[in-house]
């Protein structure tokens, strides 16, 4: 319905999307700003200005300012800059926190973070012991097969994960979980055991294991991992690395606002 209003109008979403975008940047700037001066800016319609400014008010990021008439940016982006605030916030604390764990293990750290069904890594530090120079910084990767992946879906709401899901599971080597069900009991052991570790489930001879990291709310908002080499990241040593990576996990996790109870 609204495309072919659009159509018919002449406007494109694209062109729609722009003028939305310079009503928040004019409010931005000026504070305040009624339809008329609005659609002078930006040399449309006042109907056009009016339609924009009523979409974004239902979406709470303009209001109406009482009985004047004017508008002024809303709350709704105060929610907006949060998130962003909290991921800049993640990763500049995570830095260090990666920096001092890689040195510590000798491993490569990362945090990751959940993103539209995947997982992408926002931090890393390579230890000395790391053999590769691969940069992960910034990739996507399956939320199914990777430790910090099953972290965030094993701490993702049930409605969120079943949207992840619903299209099955690639298998990216014969050591891929592609069973619903099997990716379930290991979920729950996620949760029961607060990490999760894989063995060569997206790359052959690479192995890792992932921990929670809890923001201000208590809320899951990352995992951080360790990952290295099968033949020295052992299933034994594996199991080693849980204490320092949970502590360091912990310790950003309270710089984010959050302290276990």
């Amino acid at each position: 319905m609204r495309n072919s209003a659009a159509a018919r109008s002449g406007v494109s979403p694209v062109q729609s999307v722009d003028r939305a975008i310079s009503v928040l940047e004019l409010l931005a700037r000026n504070g305040e700003a009624g339809s008329t001066e609005i659609a002078a800016e930006l040399g449309v319609h006042k109907s056009t200005a009016s339609r924009l400014l009523s979409v974004l008010e239902a979406r709470g990021l303009v209001e109406q300012l009482g009985h004047r008439g004017k508008y002024a940016i809303g709350f709704g982006v105060v929610r907006l800059a949060g998130a962003a605030i909290g991921r800049m916030d993640l990763a500049r604390f995570g830095g260090h926190t990666c920096e001092t764990l890689a040195e510590e293990l000798g491993e490569t750290v990362n945090i990751a973070i959940a993103d539209e069904g995947i997982a992408i890594n926002i931090s890393q530090a390579r230890g000395s012991a790391a053999v590769t120079t691969q940069n992960w910084m910034g990739r996507r990767t399956p939320l199914h097969a990777t430790s910090s992946g099953k972290v965030l879906l094993a701490y993702m709401g049930e409605d969120e994960r079943r949207q992840v899901l619903e299209h099955g599971l690639e298998r990216y080597t014969p050591r891929t979980t592609v069973s619903l069900a099997e990716l379930a009991g290991e979920l729950e052991r996620i949760l029961a055991d607060g990490y999760a570790a894989c063995f060569e489930e997206l790359e052959l001879g690479l192995h890792a294991l992932a921990v929670p990291i809890h923001g201000p709310e208590g809320a899951v908002v990352a995992s951080m991992s360790a990952s290295g080499p099968a033949y020295r990241l052992s299933r034994q040593r594996i199991g080693q690395l849980v204490r320092p990576l949970t502590g360091a996990a912990a310790e950003l996790s309270a710089q984010l606002g959050y302290f276990a109870p």
